[in-house]
């Protein structure tokens, strides 16, 4: 009887090892493959770069002479010049100092009086030197008809031959002194134009309708002009239309064409898109680095206003797009299946070396089978289907990982391409997630 309780007990213990066993063992793994659908899509090619919005034009405002800032000017609403005012043409924008180039002014035109009282005064010592010339020239005339005929002293003949040629000298100093006179005036005149021009640089004015972007100066500040122009005033003509100068690398430079389209964002206006054309290339490239950049010019429409002058623009040349054509990503053609996930009779398929561009798809019961397809435009990141026997809504695999078996209630494992049956939550899991 003892026998028989001791193995009824063994037996027992036995059950309960392999229950225990077979409740907490390790759970199988198995390998599920990643999908994704083939879907419709629009396709773009881009090379990326950074760049800055600038305005289409601007003008440099300098001072040409030196002086103290001794007021603004007003804009088209009557305030004074400052950031952001709007200018027309020969509109004042500032004053400098003027007194001493008024006082140079009026000094040059001295000058130019004491040059034109020069020419007279040169002139009539002509007409003496003239009129003192022909009294010499009758009495040495005379004196020649006299001498010969003995009726004139040798002394006589030698004082009006002599008074002759010093009336002809005379008048020679004359005329050349009208010449330095003249010259003078001339000088007296250069003078004048510089001071008068001078003078007209203290009233400082816009050459041109635009808006003030900066403002260089304050009132009361000296400007010392040297060998270029101060600057005083930026200007820039119209801000309708902007430029982004982007900055290109070398290896993408020979794909950027005038007329290019081009998308770029900014991050003032993170979800607004804004378009534009590339308008040339700068020849004058530069060396970062050991790295060789050029200057793209974009032109872009600012009708809006949004976008202000140097904010930092993200870049996108578009190469070649395409509008809802069918598109996977490139990870589908780079996937290649072990041979014990693909349908036997598809297997002789993974001895290709040059497969081309091929897909996998299901073949049924977790197997997979390979298909062939032309592809278009390339992203990079995905690509586009030309033809072949990929349709929109089908799933592709695109690559795999390890992971737990999924088992129903019966046990068996199921294929990650069936749809799983739901799954009822207990009372517990419902409460935990809000319901009742």
């Amino acid at each position: 009887m003892k026998k028989i309780i001791t193995v009824v007990l063994l037996i027992a213990v036995a059950g309960l090892i392999w229950w225990g066993v077979s409740s907490y063992s390790v759970p199988e793994k198995q390998i599920k493959f990643r999908t994704e659908p083939v879907e419709k899509g629009d396709l773009m090619n881009v090379i990326s770069a950074s760049g800055t919005v600038e305005p289409e034009e601007l003008v440099n405002v300098g001072a040409q002479v030196t002086g103290k800032i001794m007021s603004f000017g007003t804009d088209v609403s009557g305030k004074a010049v400052d950031y952001g005012s709007k200018v027309k043409k020969g509109m004042v924008l500032a004053r400098i100092d003027e007194v001493l180039y008024d006082a140079a002014l009026k000094e040059a035109k001295a000058g130019k009086a004491k040059a034109d009282v020069s020419i007279l005064s040169a002139k009539a010592g002509i007409q003496q030197a003239k009129a003192k010339l022909v009294l010499a020239r009758l009495n040495w005339q005379r004196a020649q008809d006299l001498h010969p005929k003995g009726a004139m002293a040798k002394s006589d003949y030698d004082s009006f031959k002599a008074a002759y040629l010093t009336a002809e000298a005379d008048l020679a100093v004359a005329e050349a002194q009208l010449k330095q006179a003249e010259a003078q005036l001339e000088v007296a005149d250069a003078a004048l134009i510089k001071a008068e021009r001078n003078l007209s640089y203290c009233v400082i004015t816009s050459p041109v309708d635009g808006i003030i972007i900066d403002r260089r100066v304050s009132v009361g500040q000296t400007l010392v002009s040297s060998m270029s122009a101060s600057s005083i005033f930026l200007i820039a003509t119209d801000l309708r239309k902007m430029q982004v100068w982007v900055s290109v690398n070398e290896a993408d430079i020979g794909s950027i064409k005038p007329g290019m389209k081009v998308l770029f964002t900014v991050d003032a206006y993170p979800d607004l898109e804004f378009s534009g054309v590339v308008h040339k290339i700068r020849l004058n490239a530069t060396m970062s680095q050991n790295v060789v950049t050029y200057v793209v010019e974009v032109t872009t429409d600012n009708s809006s206003g949004k976008l202000l002058p140097y904010l930092t623009a993200n870049v996108k040349f578009v190469r070649a797009e395409r509008k809802q054509v069918l598109n996977v990503s490139n990870a589908v053609f780079r996937y290649t299946p072990d041979a014990k996930f693909v349908a036997p009779e598809y297997r002789k398929e993974l001895e290709k070396t040059n497969p081309g561009r091929r897909a996998w798809v299901s073949a049924g019961n977790g197997l997979l089978k390979p298909v062939y397809v032309k592809t278009g435009l390339n992203t990079g990141v995905s690509s586009e289907i030309v033809s072949g026997d990929l349709k929109e809504g089908m799933m592709v695999v695109n690559g795999q990982v390890e992971v737990t078996a999924a088992k129903g209630k019966d046990g068996a494992q199921r294929s990650p391409f069936l749809p799983q049956p739901p799954q009822r939550r207990s009372r517990n899991q419902n409460r935990a997630r809000g319901g009742r």
